[in-house]
């Protein structure tokens, strides 16, 4: 199983950018997923989660600025930011809860991280 995530990248403050996270391989079912990031010096921290029904979860640092959404057929997680700070400055990951064909539970896996930077 793969996660990739794309489109980090250099951002001015107050500017979008949206973030994806695909995955692949010998894939039974997608459960939840999430986008967690990382600074500088400061432990991964969670950002936002969505399950497999669609309901969702914010950090509050992010509500009302970004928006995690997911197209199940697409074994895709997206993550919507807007109003951007410096302080959102990190290494996103992405997460996700899947169950591989011919197992029973699922198992968590992670992408290796896309860098966002927000500065003038």
């Amino acid at each position: 199983v793969q996660l990739v995530e794309s489109g980090g990248g250099l951002v001015q403050p107050g500017g979008s950018l949206r973030l994806s996270c695909a995955a692949s391989g010998s894939i039974f079912s997608i459960n939840g997923m999430g986008w967690y990031r990382q600074a500088p010096g400061k432990q991964r921290d969670l950002v936002a989660t969505i399950t497999s029904g669609g309901s969702t979860n914010y950090a509050d640092s992010v509500k009302g600025r970004f928006t995690i959404s997911r197209d199940n057929a697409k074994k895709t997680v997206y993550l919507q930011m807007n109003s951007l700070k410096p302080e959102d400055t990190a290494v996103y990951y992405c997460d996700a809860n899947i169950t591989l064909l011919g197992s029973w539970q699922g198992t968590h896996y992670w992408g290796k991280g896309t860098q966002v930077t927000v500065s003038s």
